[in-house]
């Protein structure tokens, strides 16, 4: 006899990290969205400082982290919650407002992380399938709203397509969604979106008692590596999210590297205009080539590849580019460097011509 699992977690896949090159591979690593510059001396200073202290436990309640947060978005430092990056801080909200035979609804194609961390906790994911253009569908997602319904969530940017939801739209959808409903505005790649119609997230969640804003380190910030993210919800789901948190998830290292980035925020933002100018210059291109791309409003791209996505990454490979492919749907690509993105549109085009779009 073999010992007993949960059978509810054979319905979805484990989480699968970017692509990462064969040893001695020569490649670009454009899989993860990751930041591709390296960490600021000043940031790499200050964990310097912390690591003689990795023996003690991290300050659980974010002593010097959480009232920059604070101070930065003008909330309540007990709004605020730490997280082991966005992920984990998504993953407390679900399991503070859910549970088994309730469920939690966003858009599909979304995040791949949600419907895992949803059924991870006993509850049942809800997936309303995106518009012709690959954008959420608010009014199908207010119709998928039932009584058993606790927590709705819209990445915005989407991951993985780009695609946005707009400041009126949102607060329309925002006022018709119930309101013992909490809704989850996760903004991972707020820091890219350039558009003219941006929501506040952060606004929404002041004005709201039912919407958390998640935000991570991880992207704008360059600290993948060492986790941490953040959610600003009501005082009582934020109690909630730290009853169901991990102790000690966030470590001294990624709270003493996300203080100081945030200290250095205006020569990080400023890699942030070079990314998101590099994006519109990988955009013009590929559209230049024939693709049609949604719009993107993230540190990546998205090519509709449909049934041409395995062939289409055999290309991508033999050009060295690692990139995150969802078979039968297409690819997501991150902006990196100028050489990588270069390369990117080399490929793309020996795409078009094999594979077509």
């Amino acid at each position: 006899m073999e010992p007993r699992t949960r059978e509810d977690l054979d319905r979805i896949p484990g989480y699968r990290q970017g692509r990462s090159a064969a040893d001695g591979a020569p490649s670009h690593k454009l899989s993860s969205n990751e930041n591709p510059y390296d960490p600021l001396p000043s940031v790499r200073d200050r964990i310097a400082e912390v690591l003689g202290r990795i023996n003690l436990y991290p300050d659980m309640a974010g002593a010097v982290l959480v009232p920059e947060l604070a101070r930065l978005h003008d909330v309540d430092p007990a709004r605020i919650v730490l997280g082991a990056g966005s992920v984990e801080v998504v993953s407390q909200l679900i399991r503070a407002t859910t549970g088994p035979g309730e469920e939690v609804l966003f858009a599909w194609r979304s995040f791949e992380a949600y419907p895992l961390l949803v059924v991870s906790a006993g509850a049942e994911p809800v997936q309303v399938p995106l518009t012709a253009d690959l954008a959420h569908d608010l009014p199908a997602m207010l119709e998928a709203i039932t009584e058993r319904t606790r927590l709705v969530i819209v990445c915005n940017p989407n991951n993985p397509t780009g695609t946005t939801v707009g400041a009126a739209a949102l607060e329309e959808f925002l006022d018709a969604v119930p309101r013992d409903v909490v809704v989850l505005v996760d903004e991972a790649y707020r820091e890219f979106d350039t558009s003219t119609d941006r929501p506040d997230g952060v606004a929404l969640a002041r004005q709201r008692d039912n919407v958390v804003v998640a935000h991570t380190f991880s992207k704008a910030y360059g600290l993948a590596g060492v986790r941490v993210g953040y959610a600003i919800a009501p005082p009582v789901v934020a109690d909630a999210m730290r009853k169901v948190a991990v102790p000690f998830g966030v470590t001294g290292l990624a709270q003493a590297a996300a203080a100081a980035s945030l200290e250095a925020q205006g020569e990080l933002l400023d890699r942030v205009l070079t990314l998101v100018a590099e994006r519109e210059r990988v955009v013009g291109a590929l559209t230049a080539q024939g693709w049609d791309l949604p719009e993107t409003q993230a540190n990546f791209v998205w090519l509709p590849t449909g049934a041409g996505t395995d062939r289409a990454v055999e290309v991508l490979d033999r050009h060295g580019i690692l990139a995150r492919a969802f078979t039968g749907e297409g690819v997501r690509i991150s902006i990196g460097t100028d050489e990588a993105n270069t390369a990117v549109l080399a490929a793309c085009a020996e795409i078009l011509t094999e594979v077509g779009a």
